[in-house]
């Protein structure tokens, strides 16, 4: 499969299969958290879709990760393993900086971490997922740092309805998983709960993974609209770490480990109290306190040392809903506060300890007014700013000497879009603007005469300006979107593999399209399919022209399902990534990492109260790598390979 449709004939192909459905249809209520309320159909100029219930029954996905690339423009780079321990998702073309441009919430809480670390995918078991929301693009005004890529909101059930059901996995390379969900109710209160463990030996050496979470909500429904909750998550995760592959491995045998006996390990929890407070028929007020805990150690045995980290975050986020006129205009205004705070402090057998610290400050409103029944616009506006300190011991067996720093930056951002809706049809336009600060390892650089460990005070924050045009059709049998944007951004943050420090580049330019199909043909198949089209390139410096590494131009997929009722459900998913070039290569001198083309397959038998699903992930068994890079440090490219095909059988049972 090779997808090279250009943007006009998507737009074609748009506007073709929307005319071919009845047009007396009615626009469906979407409930999403484009106002960081949940409601159903905000007028929100923006590219938003919505991975329901019924789609995460049907997809192939082992786990929440391979769920996101079925989605336009999403790029899921995992490292080791179908289990995504380590994966990076990428919105709108950001290579080795997407999980600092990227941010995945989970039921509205941040889960990137303050440093370079990556997401805990482990606390996040698909089992209990009933709903994720993407929006692309310029979600700083709402969400602030981190959201230049998009945002990628994970809403998990949270039914009050007493329900329980158990399920069992088991699959190739020693795979075993099992997952329980529950929930009670009585009387105004209820509670949830969800436990999920898995393991496996791996499809490369040393690349065995392990498991366990225990997630849910306690709530009270207090009555006046007064409801309160208490969230908590305990989670712990380990896994082998095989290393790169040579170019030599990659080719004859990549399940090779060069690394056969590093590992890395780590756990957590998190304790989130909340409440939703109707104060009158036209204010709402909404409000979480969050604090959480994450411990890692990793051992490197071939380097002979052990590295250890504990990170300490905590959260306030209120907010107010108000529901007003202007004159005659209905109109609706969304004004809250964050507050993040957090600190790391690690320590390394081999290499200098060092701690970080940072708090931020954010303000921010936007208010959407409707003039008719047709029209209506939006604007917001955010301010941020943010305290960071940083320190780093000495070193003597380097000859490094300590250092202390610290920072206060702040930045602004604003939104402005118009958005008109007519029966099935919505189009809109919007401009803003977007910014992200530093993250505390990139606080941490060194002197490029001298070699020392200095406070990379001078690492500028990111910012620039996002404008789009887009519009959705939705109808009873097809569900369609698309988008055009424009991204240009000054004192990017990224890291040159050169000098080998983290540092601001030269001006970059996005441009890129996006379309979404989901078509029911008939009561028994549906068609499910995506495209992105992305241009990531240098507009001025050295590199003007050049495109950043690890972007593909084009990223698809396509899912064909059939519920055949008695003889079960099936499912086919195929995903395709273009070239790329290699990671660290900015000058595009190293030619193209190869793209790839993936299948899998997925079938259910209902056999109430037991479902057995059966999955083929990989199934004509692709050998590619979903991250590789070149480095002067290292002799020519490295590969970090995916699995080959792999099949898994589970078994659910639903109690009464």
């Amino acid at each position: 499969m090779h997808f090279q449709a250009s943007r006009a004939a998507m737009a074609v192909a748009f506007i073709a299969a929307s005319q071919a459905i009845a047009a007396e249809t009615q626009l469906p209520p979407v409930v999403v958290t484009a106002t960081r309320f949940a409601e159903a159909d905000p007028r929100i100029p923006a590219n938003i879709s919505v991975i329901g219930s019924e789609e995460i029954a049907a997809s192939p996905s082992l786990g929440l990760p391979d769920l996101l690339k079925s989605r336009a423009g999403i790029d899921v780079r995992p490292l080791y393993g179908a289990m995504g321990i380590d994966a990076a998702v990428d919105l709108r073309g950001f290579g080795d900086a997407s999980g600092s441009n990227v941010l995945i919430l989970l039921d509205g809480r941040r889960l990137n971490p303050i440093d370079s670390s990556g997401v805990s995918w482990s606390s996040i078991p698909l089992g209990n997922v009933e709903r994720v929301e993407i929006i692309r693009g310029g979600g700083t005004v709402l969400y602030g740092d981190r959201a230049t890529g998009g945002v990628i909101n994970i809403v998990t059930d949270k039914s009050s309805v007493p329900a329980t059901s158990v399920s069992a996995t088991t699959g190739s390379n020693g795979y075993a998983g099992i997952d329980a969900n529950s929930g009670f109710s009585g009387g105004d209160a209820y509670l949830t709960i969800s436990g999920h463990y898995a393991e496996t030996d791996g499809w490369r050496r040393n690349s065995q993974a392990e498991q366990q979470s225990i997630s849910g909500r306690g709530g009270m429904n207090f009555g006046d609209g007064r409801q309160g909750f208490v969230d908590y998550l305990v989670y712990k995760d380990s896994n082998g770490l095989p290393g790169y592959a040579t170019v030599v491995n990659y080719a004859r045998n990549p399940r090779l480990a060069r690394t056969p006996k590093d590992n890395q390990q780590r756990d957590g929890y998190l304790v989130r109290p909340g409440l939703t407070w109707d104060i009158s028929k036209t204010l709402k007020l909404e409000a979480e306190l969050t604090t959480d805990h994450e411990s890692y150690r990793a051992d490197n045995v071939s380097f002979g040392s052990v590295y250890n980290r504990r990170r300490d975050t905590v959260s306030f986020t209120p907010r107010l809903r108000w529901d007003h006129g202007l004159g005659h205009l209905s109109s609706q205004t969304v004004v809250g506060l964050d507050y993040y705070a957090g600190d790391i402090d690690s320590n390394s057998t081999s290499f200098a300890s060092q701690y970080a610290k940072q708090s931020s400050n954010a303000l921010y409103a936007q208010n959407t007014t409707l003039f008719n029944e047709y029209w209506s616009v939006t604007a917001g506006a955010r301010g941020q700013r943010m305290n960071q300190k940083a320190r780093q011991e000495a070193y003597p067996p380097f000859f490094m000497p300590a250092f202390v720093g610290s920072s206060v930056r702040t930045r602004h951002a604003f939104d402005l879009g118009l958005a008109y809706t007519e029966g099935n049809w919505r189009a809109y336009g919007k401009t803003g603007t977007t910014f992200r600060f530093a993250n505390t390892d990139e606080l941490f650089g060194y002197d490029p005469f001298t070699g020392n460990p200095v406070f990379a005070g001078d690492l500028k924050p990111q910012h620039g300006t996002v404008r789009e045009i887009g519009g959705t059709y939705c109808g009873d049998r097809l569900i369609a979107r698309a988008a055009l944007y424009r991204m240009e951004l000054r004192d990017e943050i990224g890291f040159d593999n050169v000098t080998f420090a983290n540092t601001n580049f030269a001006p970059t330019r996005r441009n890129g399209l996006e379309s979404e199909f989901e078509w029911q043909l008939d009561r028994a198949f549906k068609l499910t399919a995506a495209y992105a089209y992305t241009e990531a390139k240098f507009s001025d410096g050295a590199n003007a022209g050049k495109t950043l590494p690890l972007v593909p131009r084009e990223n698809a997929s396509l899912q064909l399902s059939w519920d055949g009722g008695n003889i079960g459900r099936y499912a086919a998913a195929a995903h395709y990534i273009g070239d790329r070039y290699y990671s660290g290569d900015f000058a595009n001198v190293r030619g193209h990492l190869a793209g790839y083309t993936t299948m899998d397959l997925r079938a259910d038998w209902n056999l109430k109260p037991w479902l057995i699903t059966a999955r083929v992930l990989n199934a004509f068994d692709q050998r590619y790598a979903p991250f590789a890079g070149y480095s002067v440090f290292l002799p020519g490219y490295y590969y970090y390979p995916a699995d080959g095909r792999s099949l898994f059988l589970s078994a659910r049972y639903d109690f009464k």
